[in-house]
Order: structure tokens, then sequence, then C-alpha cells
């Protein structure tokens, strides 16, 4: 049987309940403004710190990509020790990467999917870099691959990497020194040996059109999103969309940005554009336009998407589980949008005709 509530204490509920001052404890709090202030110094102290990690910046707050540093090449030249060999290189690919998936686009192109194997590495923040979704050759970080390729490397663990099994190296990691090695070092073995992305008559302009591209579109989208001043932002930002529009108007005299055929600029372009209105208009805040709202460009998109074996190469879940889940100082509740809708990019592009 219950013991029946004291007076007291029934005065102690009526305090509790009706927030009187009996019940306040003594002290103040600290008003608002001064937790808004402590709060955004704090975040800002620790952004700064966590982004010199993640992206190195100058003095105007500039994001600067570091350079690749293993730059060796697959060749058949006598004196070469990395010569083209079914089942010999491996290709290390984080899926949500743009730099990653342009070799697995050229792979595809290529035919080479049985000359070169693939091995998947996810990110984890954690961990401070990549994790092999299956061990690879004793090693379960790409940072023990890169510490196994040359013992004491303290440069960045980057993807892709082409990874020699003979050796037991690391051959390249240059992105746009591996797909180039992909389109023709390799033809002997390949299904599409004839496709050549990079013909003799159009290097000097694919090269023009590799660096306009490279600095304000492939890079330019991580010097919005890794700007750490405004006027690093707001320079970035209209030299993406400066470039975007030049573009957009070269689309429209031409179905490919050299001619009639796909060449390795179209595959350097198209996994940014891929990411760009999922990502990068939103996490990179490159939110100006869309690029399905640009008539050629997101016909463009459309086009190559829709090229035989392009649209395997490509993995959404994996592109905003990497950026939106792992890129803390830029989403710092990890939350994942579950959009956009991307059935569009298997609408009719209608670009068959331009250019002939």
């Amino acid at each position: 049987m219950s013991q029946p509530i004291s007076p007291a204490a029934n005065e102690n509920l009526r305090n509790l309940n009706t927030g009187s001052p009996k019940t306040k404890k003594k002290g103040k709090s600290l008003p608002p403004k001064m937790i808004i202030r402590l709060g955004k110094f704090v975040w800002t102290t620790m952004w700064h710190m966590m982004m010199s990690k993640l992206a190195p910046r100058n003095e105007s707050g500039e994001y600067v990509r570091p350079s690749s540093q293993f730059r060796n090449f697959v060749g058949t030249e006598e004196n070469n020790p990395y010569q083209p060999a079914v089942g010999r290189y491996n290709l290390i690919v984080g899926l949500g990467c743009p730099w990653a998936h342009r070799t697995l686009v050229v792979r595809t192109l290529k035919g080479l999917e049985e000359v070169i194997s693939v091995s998947i590495v996810s990110p984890a923040p954690m961990e401070g870099g990549w994790v092999f979704n299956q061990e690879q050759d004793g090693c379960r970080t790409l940072a023990d691959l890169y510490e196994l390729a040359e013992s004491g490397y303290s440069g960045r663990s980057t993807v892709p990497v082409l990874w020699d099994k003979q050796t037991k190296t690391i051959v390249n990691n240059e992105s746009a020194e591996i797909i180039v090695m992909l389109n023709s070092q390799f033809n002997e073995l390949a299904k599409n040996p004839t496709l050549n992305l990079y013909p003799e008559e159009l290097k000097e302009k694919i090269d023009s059109w590799n660096e306009k591209i490279y600095t304000r579109v492939n890079n330019g989208v991580y010097r919005c999103g890794f700007a750490q001043t405004q006027e690093a932002y707001n320079q970035a930002c209209d030299q993406l969309f400066a470039t975007l529009d030049e573009i957009e108007a070269a689309l429209g005299a031409s179905r490919y940005l050299c001619g009639d055929t796909v060449t390795l600029t179209d595959v350097r372009l198209f996994t940014t554009l891929f990411r760009f209105d999922t990502v990068y208009y939103g996490l990179f805040k490159c939110n100006r336009r869309r690029i399905q709202d640009y008539q050629n460009l997101g016909a463009y998109l459309r086009d190559l998407y829709q090229i035989k074996g392009v649209a395997d190469t490509c993995d959404i879940e994996s592109v905003k589980q990497d950026y939106y889940g792992n890129l803390f100082p830029l989403n710092p509740g990890s939350i994942i949008p579950s959009g956009p809708e991307m059935t569009y990019l298997q609408e009719p592009h209608g670009r068959d005709s331009i250019g002939k």
C-alpha cells in the first residue's frame, strides 16, 4: 500500500509544475549572443584546422591541389620495366571520386575489363583515408599500399592508382596520365583497339580544352567548395560558370568538344558534370545553375551517359555517400540527401546530328 503524500511534498510538486522561484537554481546563464559568439569562434577555429588537412590553401584562402607523386608509364619500349600485359595491372579506385571515375570510363570504352582488374576503396574519415573493401597484398588501407610501394612514403594516398602486381609497386597515381596510357598502350589486348580518344590531329585542341577545364571546372568545383575566404570563392565561382557558359556555346555547333567523336576531353569533363547537380551544386556552393538547366550541356551529359558501358561506371549512391557522408567540415551532420532523381539521364539527348 502506498504512503500518503505529505503537505510539504504537495507544495514541492506545485512549485515544480508552476515554475515557482523556490525551484529555480541560483546563478545566471550566458546570454544567447555570448553562446553564439563562443560557438562560432570554436567552430570556425576547428573548421580551419580540419580544412588545412583536407584542402591545403594559399595566403588568399584559395584551395591548392597537391601534385601526384608517382609518374611512371606503361609502354612497349625495350627498356621500360612496365610492359603491357593481361592481368598484370590493377586499377584502384573510389567509386565516388571523379578522378578515379575517368579511368573506369576509359577502361570500359577501350574494352579493357579482362586486361586490367579493379579494386575498390572507400573513404573512412576516422581512419584518415581510403580503406580497401577487400584487403590487397596484405594491406587494409590505401596508405598501407603506398607504404608497400615506397617505404617511408609521407605524401597523400590518393586514387586512382595504377598498381603493378608483378613488382608490387605504384606505376602512376595521376588520373590524366593513366587515361592516356589506357587509351594507347594496351591496344593489342583491348576489345576496341581502333577507338582513339587522343588522336594526333586533335591533340592541340584536346590539350587546350583540358587545361581550361581542369583549372576552372574539374578542380574549379573544389576551389569553390574548399575556398576559405569569400574572395577565393567568388573568383572560383565566376571562373567556373564563365567556362561552363563557354562550353555551352561550343556544344551548340559540335556534338562533342573536339568534333564528332568522343575524346579524352569529354571523359574528363563528364565525370564532373555527372556529379554536379547532386553534389557540387549544393554541398560545394556551385548553385548559380544546374547542368540540366543548360540546353546543350544537359543534353551533352545525357549523350555521354548513354554511350554503351558508361552508365555501368556511374554509382550515384557512392557519390552521395562519399561527399555528404565523409566531408565532415562541409556537412557536419553527415546527412545524405535522398535526391535528386537521376532518371533524366536516360531521356533522349537529340545530339546525333549536331555538327554534321
